[in-house]
């Protein structure tokens, strides 16, 4: 990702913006959600993996510190991979940029940015299927790693889209 987008979560896609929360248009039949209804939508699937308990303190945790830390493993799990590997990977690929390789790769699913430990995490189904995990096994020597039950995510605010932001909190 570019260096002015890369701290979020991106859904739907690679990109420095949150596709998920974008105004759609309209067309003959569809049925619309506000971006605030569909920002909350997000917030409270995310906040699911925690106890209802420990929801409140997440939300804090967002607003006081940008970030909350989230189990992995029950509603989804992380591959983590170093952006030094990305930067090789989307060269040798021709994708000419982070962004278009981290969809292509990865289907446009959503990707968190640690800018602060020059690391990206791919948010995944909770069931990683073997063949990914045969892949990470290949690929540990080079820090990529399947991030599953017993590990925790930080995860950014939904609007902590810009890399800059999210170094200076």
């Amino acid at each position: 990702m570019d260096a002015d987008t890369a701290a979020g979560i991106q859904p739907g896609e690679a990109s420095g913006a949150l596709s998920v929360l974008r105004p759609i248009g309209a067309g003959r039949g569809a049925l619309i959600h506000p971006t605030g209804d569909r920002r909350l939508a997000t917030e409270d699937w995310l906040l699911a993996t925690l106890p209802p308990a420990f929801r409140g303190r997440a939300r804090w945790e967002w607003q006081q510190h940008r970030v909350a830390m989230l189990p992995l493993g029950g509603l989804f799990s992380a591959l983590r991979i170093p952006e030094c590997l990305l930067a090789a990977l989307s060269t040798g690929t021709g994708a000419g940029c982070l962004d278009e390789f981290l969809a292509e790769a990865l289907g446009g699913g959503p990707v968190i940015c640690d800018p602060r430990f020059s690391r990206y995490y791919a948010v995944l189904p909770a069931t990683m299927p073997a063949t990914l995990h045969q892949m990470v096994e290949a690929w540990r020597a080079l820090d990529v790693d399947c991030l599953g039950r017993g590990s925790y995510l930080g995860v950014p605010r939904l609007d902590a889209v810009n890399r800059e932001q999210a170094l200076a909190s």
